[in-house]
């Protein structure tokens, strides 16, 4: 009992001794914790804006009643993809599928407050079998040019009503009914009938996307792979992880992400090795005092150390606070209003914290070494 009571009182000891130095060299201690700050920043924020794009990117895909979405493998963005209707119909008499909606989707720009304002395309005899329930007026017409549907959740931040007209791209369309498809992207977009919104894209015969619904019972994963060994110029998408087969964009953005990541991080171990090495300099004679009067090799690198990760922890709360003002900055641009809503997990703490911790264990390695076979003799005679 005696032995161990020492013992913790030993390692209380040795972390006070940490703390210590930390707030006695404060400036040291502030402009290390610093640059992990920024380090941390950039981790945190490109993790957070790459995938609230993606979610966003991928909530297109997965609006609708349906079991997967088909469209066309590897297009630019999902908006450029291109799936015949004729494809369609193929799908639709694949065995194993239950219903296949052709839908196209554009969007448009209505104020700054809504700078991306889908539009979705769907035949009117197909709303019900895509999941769309007509809350208050009517669905449109198949052939009305001048005919449209809200999400409610649209019509209660455009304050519009049946009845109601809106105007876009150089057109006014007069709003028929009102509808709920239970999905946030779906309800603040906009319906209207398949044929005329071709016409007006130019983009006649053809849908950017499939929903497919399965028949109850027939594996899905049978299906999908059914569907894209008849139609290889196709992908078929049932979760957010795999947006990126069928937009490249999503692609290039998480190995962006993942190069700026890695370059953060190595800026962050160079910043903080350099300032530890200039810790270390000023030090070798307090570091061969504490050899000579009995320190251990491993205590004295996990002095280094512990002062390392103290440093790194402080940097990892300043990064996230800095995160999300950035995020928070960013999400009000106009170009990403709509598009870029910040969401923070726990993950994104833990990611926060592993760069950070990374940052300081990389950092510290050489100091440690440096530590570990520095002879008392040399240091105290060192000027």
């Amino acid at each position: 009992m005696i032995v161990d009571r020492r013992r913790r009182r030993g390692g209380l000891s040795f972390l006070r001794l940490i703390f210590r130095d930390l707030e006695t060299k404060k400036v040291r201690t502030g402009l290390t914790a610093a640059a992990v700050a920024i380090s941390v920043m950039a981790i945190v924020t490109l993790t957070v804006v790459t995938d609230s794009l993606q979610k966003s990117a991928a909530s297109v895909l997965q609006t609708g009643n349906a079991d997967f979405t088909v469209a066309q493998k590897g297009a630019p963005d999902l908006l450029n993809s291109v799936v015949t209707e004729t494809q369609v119909a193929q799908i639709t008499s694949t065995p194993g599928v239950q219903s296949a909606v052709g839908v196209l989707v554009t969007t448009t720009r209505l104020d700054a407050s809504h700078p991306v304002f889908l539009e979705i395309g769907v035949s009117p005899n197909a709303l019900q079998t895509f999941g769309v329930q007509v809350l208050t007026g009517r669905p449109y017409g198949a052939l009305a040019p001048d005919e449209i549907m809200l999400g409610w959740q649209a019509a209660d931040s455009l304050h519009k009503h049946v009845g109601d007209t809106i105007s876009f791209d150089h057109s006014t369309f007069r709003v028929v009914g009102l509808y709920s498809i239970k999905q946030v992207f779906g309800d603040e977009a906009s319906m209207l009938p398949l044929i005329p919104l071709q016409a007006a894209e130019r983009k006649p015969g053809t849908v950017t996307l499939i929903a497919v619904k399965v028949t109850p019972g027939t594996s899905i994963e049978a299906v999908r792979h059914r569907i894209e060994s008849e139609h290889p110029n196709l992908a078929t998408v049932r979760l957010a992880s795999e947006y990126g087969r069928v937009d490249r964009n999503i692609t290039f953005l998480n190995a962006a992400r993942t190069g700026a990541t890695s370059i953060a991080l190595l800026i962050g171990v160079i910043i903080v090795m350099n300032t530890m090495l200039l810790s270390f300099i000023e030090r070798i004679r307090e570091f061969g005092l504490l050899r000579a009067l009995g320190w251990s090799r491993q205590r004295l690198v996990s002095l280094v150390m512990g002062e390392a990760l103290g440093m790194s922890i402080l940097g990892a709360a300043g990064g996230v606070a800095l995160a999300f003002l950035l995020t928070a900055a960013l999400a009000h641009l106009s170009s990403l209003q709509g598009l870029l809503e910040p969401q923070y997990s726990a993950s994104t703490f833990l990611i926060a914290l592993y760069s950070a911790v990374g940052i300081g264990l990389l950092a510290a390695l050489y100091p440690c070494l440096r530590a570990a076979f520095l002879r008392p003799g040399d240091a105290l005679r060192r000027e």
